[in-house]
């Protein structure tokens, strides 16, 4: 099973996406329809809306009046947490139940109108994001909901901003243009990226990871490790996960692979979460243990995700290996001539291994020039004062 949160303000056409993704296959989950459902009349959730906030939010025929719920709780966070803290346990069992008897193939769509809000992101595995300009949402909401300018500027403004959302947002979908154009960006994602993804994670393997190309470095490689760190510390506990490997090292060409480590206390505790990883889209990798062709130092999983590969490195801390791979990065990032000396053996082995479609066949490439470069790593650590 493939979980996918989907997400975007009031406005930004996320309903349409929604339904595209359901006509491919895709089962979703609608919160704003959970919620709705569980304050219908005669539901334990109504009564308890109407305890919190008086007789005068309900219509004459006994239903939710929703305009006038919202002029009380979209003018005060307070208002709205009591009304969040009321509806919100109520829609999360009705997930858990949709969830439960959703099928082990099946890709499910969670549409969730406060995602960022909630810090729901590292849950999935997958968040899509549908953004449009915001007077383009001011116009929609008008024409579809009838609703002010002002209420809807109102509405728009108590919601996560594009900044919060793009930290999240592994998809990002432009919806500032005609239905269509939206609507081809969703069947692209789902057919290049959400259905391979999720056979891969029930299958329990890894995306392809192709040659050793390398690219100009991509200042969004950070987010996307922040992103996979956040999943990987939901399903540990919190563990540490710190960004290692060349896409860390600012201003540097690198293969597009972000690699992560991950601090263990022990092998046996990393080998504990196997099956939890697994399931949030980093499958075991099948050669799992070992460190540059040494004796078993670490866990090994890669990412299934077909449009953001990663290598997740679990290390025991205060092993030798988990010390240098931090050093290793910190080191080039202070220094211009190490990077570009490390560059050229890059280059050289991109060159060399062009044709290659596996890069295990390139793993221990770069074995002797790590050998003569780790001693000067480590006399800079002595001579700075540097710790992991």
């Amino acid at each position: 099973m493939l979980r996918v949160g989907l997400t975007g303000g009031i406005g930004s056409g996320k309903s349409t996406v929604a339904g595209r993704l359901a006509e491919h296959g895709a089962v979703l989950i609608d919160a704003d329809k959970l919620a709705r459902e569980v304050v219908e009349p005669g539901t334990p959730g109504l009564a308890a809306v109407v305890e919190a906030f008086g007789a005068d939010v309900l219509a004459p025929d006994g239903t939710l009046d929703r305009p006038k719920l919202a002029a009380v709780v979209f003018t005060s966070a307070e208002q709205r947490e009591r009304l969040n803290g009321i509806v919100h346990p109520l829609v999360g069992q009705r997930t858990a139940e949709m969830l439960a008897s959703a099928a082990d193939d099946a890709v499910v769509v969670h549409d969730v109108p406060l995602l960022v809000e909630k810090n729901y992101a590292p849950m999935y595995n997958l968040v899509v994001v549908v953004d449009a300009d915001v007077e383009q949402r001011v116009r929609r909401l008008a024409e579809t909901r009838g609703m002010a300018p002002e209420d809807a500027r109102a509405r728009i403004a108590a919601q996560a901003t594009v900044e919060q959302r793009r930290a999240v947002a592994d998809v990002w979908l432009d919806n500032s243009s005609t239905p269509d154009q939206v609507l081809a960006q969703a069947d692209a994602l789902w057919a290049d990226r959400l259905v391979p993804f999720e056979a891969n994670v029930r299958l329990r393997r890894r995306g392809k990871y192709g040659n050793p190309r390398l690219y100009d470095y991509n200042p969004e490689w950070p987010s996307q490790a922040a992103r996979l760190a956040a999943r990987i510390q939901w399903v540990t506990g919190g563990l540490r996960v710190d960004h290692i490997g060349s896409t860390s090292v600012p201003g540097l060409p690198a293969k597009d692979i972000i690699d992560l480590q991950v601090t263990v206390s022990s092998l046996e505790q990393a080998d504990g979460f196997a099956e939890p990883l697994t399931e949030a889209g980093f499958p075991v990798r099948p050669e799992n243990t070992g460190d540059r062709g040494e004796e078993e130092t670490k866990r090994y999983h890669n990412s299934a995700d077909p449009g953001r590969l990663a290598n997740i490195h679990l290390r025991v801390e205060g092993s030798a290996d988990w010390r240098d791979a931090l050093l290793f990065r910190d080191w080039l990032r202070s220094s211009a001539e190490e990077q570009a000396d490390y560059l050229t053996l890059k280059q050289g082995i991109a060159k060399r291994f062009a044709s290659v479609d596996d890069l295990t066949e390139v793993a221990t490439a770069k074995d002797a020039w790590f050998d003569l470069a780790l001693p000067r790593a480590r006399s800079w650590a002595e001579a700075t004062g540097w710790q992991p």
